[in-house]
């Protein structure tokens, strides 16, 4: 069942862009509200960790304020830029009570990291963080100058495509410290 959740929540994020860019066009923002709190709702009962319902609650309330300040279409749309914003908070605080996330999940597969590893772990944690701080940048800015249209590229695909690109560049990376670290 948590598996099925965690697909509907992936699905439904990933076409979150696209939902409301077609939803503006054919309703008031406030019918679409119900999505942004299903899609909220289904981050909580997935996440596991106290960490993670945290990012989602603030995630809700930073929402909820962009609502009553400027209204429920930029409410709508700022969607993108609070993720990247709970994602950077999760990296960055995970640097300073160790272990850095990116080492968490290289443990998952591999228990005894040399230490090597575990400053590459570091390295990678930063370089997610700063990721996050500049897709949401983007996506903040793509929310309040762009047009929907360019929101929607942005916040649909092409970060998407940015995200893909850093994790096989990293991976790319990845393998080749493995070699180092083997040789």
């Amino acid at each position: 069942m948590k598996l099925a959740l965690k697909i509907a929540v992936v699905v439904l994020s990933v076409c979150y862009p696209f939902v409301i860019y077609w939803g503006l066009s054919h309703y008031e923002p406030g019918r679409l509200l119900p999505i942004l709190f299903i899609l909220l709702g289904l981050r909580w009962v997935i996440g596991g960790q106290a960490a993670e319902r945290k990012v989602v609650v603030l995630a809700l309330l930073g929402l909820v304020a962009i609502i009553l300040l400027w209204g429920l279409k930029l409410g709508l749309k700022f969607y993108p830029v609070i993720m990247n914003l709970g994602f950077l908070v999760l990296f960055v605080s995970s640097l300073f009570s160790p272990p850095p996330i990116v080492e968490r999940l290289a443990r998952l597969k591999e228990p005894d990291l040399p230490q090597a590893a575990v400053a590459y772990t570091r390295k990678v944690t930063w370089l997610w963080s700063s990721f996050f701080l500049l897709n949401g940048t983007i996506a903040a800015i793509t929310a309040v100058w762009a047009d929907d249209e360019v929101w929607m590229l942005y916040n649909g695909f092409i970060a998407y495509l940015l995200i893909a690109a850093l994790a096989s560049g990293e991976w790319l990376v990845r393998q080749r410290v493995k070699r180092g670290l083997d040789g």
